[in-house]
């Protein structure tokens, strides 16, 4: 009996130890839907850097009925992927999200025009229709409209505004003179539809000086008080980057470990290593903390509306470098 009852304590002793120990649970909530634009993230669970870090990481892909505030704000993720403008527009609307790490560096946002449309450069926008994305997508492109002091209203001096689904259906179809694309996605699509890039004229948002921050990692403000919360989100951190950095050595490695997570099977190789290379540039540079100079740029850019600005008034609390400089010690 005294055999068997010792067992049973250091049974019981074990299982204590192994609950003391679990992985913490984190749940990321992606911008869209799987692919190489997250590659950091899913390299992270697959070389088991998530893991290292006791971590037990739940990947949630998005969609084009799936915004990542929405879902932050109900408690459906600890962590989502946004773009800056949409997170700091949430935020004046009510919404406390926090940026606590930037793994892109530079933005891969362009409009990108059919020249047989008659569009060769900005001056030639007016009268024209332009497919622009939503959910949050919108406002980068109407801060650069009010900057060149372009209505939005469907006028002739001003764009028609058509609500672009995810895909690049207007500009084959000449519903669209213009549709938005990434560097990475959409641009390659109309190319692979039969466009050639000579009939192309490309807008990066970048070389018009109105590029924003995207693909940022944004929590809720008032987790950050939860000191247990704080550590889980810096050693997330360092694992995400540390996924991000082998994706950008590893390029078409990276690019088949999201084939391997993409449960939709709508991928295709090609598509996603040449995305995985694209996107490559834009993490580059980026070690995860936010620069301020960056931030900065993109709060200006979405102040610079005229009389219908994205954001009112420079917000404060809308970053910290309190996750990155625990993580990248």
């Amino acid at each position: 009996m005294k055999t068997i009852a010792t067992f049973a304590a250091s049974a019981a002793l074990g299982l204590s130890a192994m609950a003391a120990h679990a992985a913490d649970d984190v749940t990321l909530q992606l911008k869209w839907v799987t692919q190489a634009q997250f590659a950091g993230y899913y390299v992270a669970l697959d070389k088991g850097f998530y893991e290292e870090e006791d971590l037990n990481v739940t990947i949630k892909p998005g969609g084009p009925d799936i915004a990542p505030t929405q879902v932050l704000a109900g408690g459906g993720a600890d962590v989502t992927v946004e773009w800056m403008p949409a997170a700091l527009a949430a935020r004046e609307k009510g919404l406390p999200m926090v940026n606590i790490a930037q793994p892109f560096k530079s933005s891969g946002m362009m409009l990108t025009c059919r020249k047989d449309a008659g569009v060769t450069s900005t001056d030639d926008f007016a009268g024209k229709t332009l497919g622009v994305w939503f959910f949050g997508n919108e406002f980068p492109f109407l801060s650069w409209m009010s900057q060149l002091g372009i209505p939005t209203d469907g006028s002739d001096e001003g764009v028609t505004v058509l609500k672009q689904g995810f895909n690049v259906d207007p500009i084959l179809q000449n519903q669209a003179a213009c549709v938005s694309t990434m560097t990475y996605n959409e641009y390659w699509q109309i190319i692979d539809a039969g466009l050639t890039p000579e009939e192309l004229q490309v807008f990066k948002y970048e070389d018009q000086g109105v590029a924003t921050l995207e693909d940022g990692l944004y929590v809720l403000e008032e987790n950050l008080a939860d000191p247990a919360f704080e550590d889980k989100m810096v050693r997330f951190v360092r694992a995400s980057m540390k996924g991000w950095k082998y994706a950008e050595a590893n390029p078409d490695e990276a690019a088949d470990i999201v084939l391997e997570n993409d449960a939709s099977g709508a991928q295709t190789e090609k598509h996603q290593r040449r995305m995985m290379g694209e996107v490559a540039k834009l993490t580059a540079g980026s070690n995860g903390a936010l620069a301020e100079a960056d931030y900065e740029r993109t709060v200006a850019s979405l102040l610079s509306g005229g009389s219908d600005p994205v954001i009112s008034e420079a917000p404060t609390g809308a970053w910290t470098h309190a996750i990155t400089d625990k993580a990248l010690q």
